[in-house]
């Protein structure tokens, strides 16, 4: 082994190995069945022992809990909100209603799909808020507390996914809107 992995690999055992039972523990306690622990403390590992490199850490272990807490907080986040790849089931089958006309159909159709293009083109924090808002139903109060962000701050995100998603579909289906 060269001796700058020699190194890293004697200061892994000394500052994070013994901890790393801790952090599972605390890890599979905090998020149950929302996230792969082993995934977690692996890239937790990966970033501290990276930054270490740069530069030595001063307390390895509070840093080691942090990233590994952080990457949780996000990766849990990330998977509360949807992919913003279709707003409908898209393995049901549609079946058309005989009532509704073939043309109001693939109008409603092509809507949809210009929605979904509109809100994929939104910044990731205001996709995220919109989509709880408006695919969701969340309320402003409950969509600060779940992003720790405040109501002003949902409100506000709301606003503008709303007028970016209607001048994306204006410029993209003009006759319509």
């Amino acid at each position: 082994m060269p001796p700058e992995l020699s190194d890293q690999a004697d200061w892994y055992a000394e500052n994070l190995a013994p901890h790393e039972p801790m952090i599972r523990g605390w890890l599979k306690s905090r998020y149950r069945d929302e996230i792969e622990v082993d995934d977690i403390v692996q890239e937790a590992l990966f970033r501290v022992l990276r930054e270490n490199r740069k530069s030595p850490l001063k307390a390895p272990k509070a840093f080691f809990f942090a990233v590994a807490r952080n990457l949780a907080v996000d990766r849990v986040r990330r998977n509360k909100v949807i992919t913003c790849g279709s707003l409908w089931d898209g393995d049901a089958l549609e079946v058309l209603d005989e009532s509704e006309r073939v043309e109001e159909v693939v109008a409603r159709n092509h809507e949809r799909e210009l929605l979904t293009k509109a809100i994929q083109q939104l910044p990731e924090r205001c996709r995220q808020v919109f989509t709880l808002a408006k695919v969701y139903g969340m309320s402003h109060k409950q969509i600060g507390k779940e992003l720790d962000i405040s109501s002003h701050t949902v409100a506000a995100h709301v606003a503008t996914g709303l007028a970016k998603c209607m001048k994306f579909m204006k410029q993209h289906a003009p006759e319509q809107f």
